[in-house]
């Protein structure tokens, strides 16, 4: 297989972008490797996050450890709910996870579930948790795109914009190649490339404004839970846009309808109306505090 990665108008050209590392003969995927030090990076933003607001940070370790397993479980079975044609045939490959297919919004519904059960159990607070926890997450989301990368995945149509992107026809499945694309092929040393956006690259650079964003806005929030609603609101805005120029949607049933983006349009309702409720609430107990005051004076 050619692993060669072109950027061309950007003047990169990397001829030896290999899928994984061989050590004592096992085959380790980078994506694996990318997915790990994610976990490992947002296990330490959480703590440092955990350690600043007076918390014990030794809770977001224990989190993470139900959290890693349920967010697969969950990432998994999103994607092959949504796929359900690959899988019906053969039920033994929902279980092979090497052949690749999890979503990114499985494992935040996992992740959000699990947090929800801890904070059951140890009596602590939901949306304290997710506030906590949520720097970490798009911090992990910010790296872990970069394992699309070395998947030759999650790419967008043909594209002639200066972030435009070449693979090998060999190095990519054929269903996520549209007519378009095709159309577009161009021959580089003999062999048959496309040029796609990389949407991997945008939903990484997204995640940078959006937690360059949170951080700013983590000591201006109003009510404890409302980072977390910040979050899922301009994460959605973006996944909405970038989903829409992949060509490996999940789409329910026949509708036509990209599941991730239906699920981010009303992840943004959602938090926009909780936002909402949360900010009058704090508001009116403010104005109720402030009459209390003068009525006693």
């Amino acid at each position: 297989m050619n692993t060669t990665i072109n950027f061309p108008y950007l003047g990169f050209y990397l001829e030896h972008v290999g899928k994984s590392i061989s050590v004592f003969g096992f085959e380790i995927a980078y994506y694996g490797i990318i997915m790990g030090c994610s976990i490992l990076l947002g296990l330490c933003l959480a703590e440092r996050e955990a350690k600043r607001t007076g918390q014990n940070p030794d809770t977001y370790t224990d989190l993470v450890i139900y959290a890693i397993v349920f967010s697969i479980i969950c990432a998994r079975a999103y994607y092959v709910i949504f796929s359900w044609d690959n899988y019906k045939n053969d039920l033994l490959s929902i279980f092979n996870l090497r052949q690749g297919g999890i979503a990114i919004y499985g494992a935040i519904i996992g992740a959000v579930l699990t947090v929800y059960g801890y904070s059951r159990i140890k009596k602590l607070s939901f949306p304290l948790l997710l506030d906590t926890a949520c720097v970490g997450l798009v911090a992990g989301q910010i790296l872990g795109r970069w394992g699309n990368f070395f998947n030759r995945e999650a790419f967008g149509g043909y594209t002639d914009g200066i972030f435009a992107m070449q693979l090998p026809v060999s190095a990519v499945r054929a269903h996520e190649i549209t007519e378009e694309m095709w159309a577009h092929v161009q021959m580089i040393g003999g062999e048959q490339f496309i040029q796609v956006h990389p949407t991997f690259l945008y939903e990484s650079l997204w995640n940078l404004g959006v937690i360059c964003f949170l951080y700013w806005y983590r000591t201006r929030k109003k009510f404890t839970g409302e980072l977390f609603l910040m979050y899922l609101l301009f994460y959605g805005v973006g996944r909405i846009w970038i989903e829409g120029l992949r060509t490996d949607q999940l789409i329910i049933g026949h509708t036509g309808i990209p599941v991730s983006q239906l699920l981010a349009g009303v992840l943004i309702l959602f938090s926009l109306l909780w936002i909402l409720k949360g900010r009058t609430k704090k508001n009116n107990g403010e104005v109720h505090r402030q009459d209390e005051h003068q009525e006693s004076d």
